[in-house]
């Protein structure tokens, strides 16, 4: 649904230049959750306006289904536009107009009908639960009810991309989890392909399907989500997933005399057999949890463990480990 193809941007300014994306190609299929993240000035923002064309590349193309939005003209880009929606950080509602007249806003510059108007914005309304809040102002609503009116905004043309410009990052923790529910549904129910940017991993972990880490404009690892979390390959993912998630810490200190370390990784059922424990026994090692943690990545559990084995064959636990579906990573002390 959304490629790009060598994209390069650039700002510059008295203080010089700067490269905001430089040489940045991946793609979104179809009905995916997508997840961009990366630390402040990696390139996040730049990248999802590009998209759209909020912000024009300097080089490479970009394509939203079978059209090129890189070569397109001012008519036939505002027309393209139409079909892409974005909700933005901090809501960017009209405060002088009721939640309706926000959601209806592009509609009537689309020159809608009143009548379907009306029934679109009402049916927008009551999907997001804001059915009794169509006559109040934004001043009068949560940050949480704020989103929602952003979110109806951005699907009143019935868009096939969702774009979301740190859409959780101004919401408590209880509220970024029912919009992050939200999304989940809207993307499940109208197979709507969404572009999230975020800083925050818990958001990706939650609902996107894969995952592109930047930093400094440039595209340093991509893949599924639970392929980037469980087995980062960049440093910046890895010092990200370190900071958002706790780290993957242990004392050295507790480590056994000639303990073999290893990092476990479970997934799916798998996640929650005994199976350690049978290995363990069946090969005669002992072992030691030293860190480990269990939880879930777009629905589906894993659990991550780094052991210690002694006392046995510990080159046999783990490949019986690793012949029965678990990952098995050696570590160093």
């Amino acid at each position: 649904m959304i490629r790009l193809e060598g994209v390069t941007k650039r700002y510059r300014s008295a203080a010089g230049e700067r490269v905001a994306l430089d040489n940045v190609t991946l793609s979104v299929a179809q009905g995916q959750v997508f997840g961009v993240v990366g630390r402040s000035g990696a390139g996040k923002s730049t990248l999802i306006r590009t998209i759209n064309r909020l912000e024009t590349p300097d080089a490479g193309r970009i394509f939203v289904g079978d059209e090129e939005i890189t070569a397109l003209k001012p008519a036939a880009l505002r027309a393209a536009r139409r079909r892409i929606g974005m909700i933005f950080q901090h809501f960017n509602l009209l405060n002088a107009r009721t939640i309706a007249q926000n959601v209806a806003f592009p509609l009537k510059l689309e020159g809608r009908p009143a009548a379907e108007v009306d029934r679109r914005v009402a049916d927008l309304l009551a999907r997001l639960g804001l059915a009794d809040h169509a006559a109040k102002y934004p001043a009068q609503l949560s940050g949480g009810q704020k989103q929602r009116v952003g979110i109806a905004r951005a699907l009143a043309c019935k868009p096939r991309v969702l774009l979301c410009d740190e859409a959780t990052s101004a919401l408590d923790p209880e509220t970024t989890d029912e919009i992050l529910t939200l999304l989940d549904q809207l993307n499940r129910e109208l197979d709507l392909t969404v572009v999230l940017i975020t800083h925050q991993m818990e958001v990706v972990r939650r609902v996107c399907d894969r995952v592109a880490v930047l930093q400094d404009g440039r595209l340093v690892e991509e893949g599924t989500t639970a392929d980037v979390f469980l087995h980062p390959k960049a440093a910046a993912t890895r010092a990200m997933l370190a900071e958002g998630e706790g780290g993957e810490t242990y004392d050295a200190s507790v480590v056994p005399a000639g303990g073999r370390l290893a990092r476990l990784t479970f997934r799916g059922a798998s996640t929650y057999e005994p199976e350690l424990s049978r290995i363990a026994r069946s090969v005669g090692v002992d072992y030691s949890i030293l860190s480990g943690r269990i939880s879930r990545i777009r629905g589906e559990p894993y659990g991550q463990l780094i052991v210690a084995f002694t006392g046995g064959d510990a080159e046999a636990a783990m490949a019986q480990l690793n012949d029965r579906g678990v990952s098995v990573e050696s570590v160093s002390a």
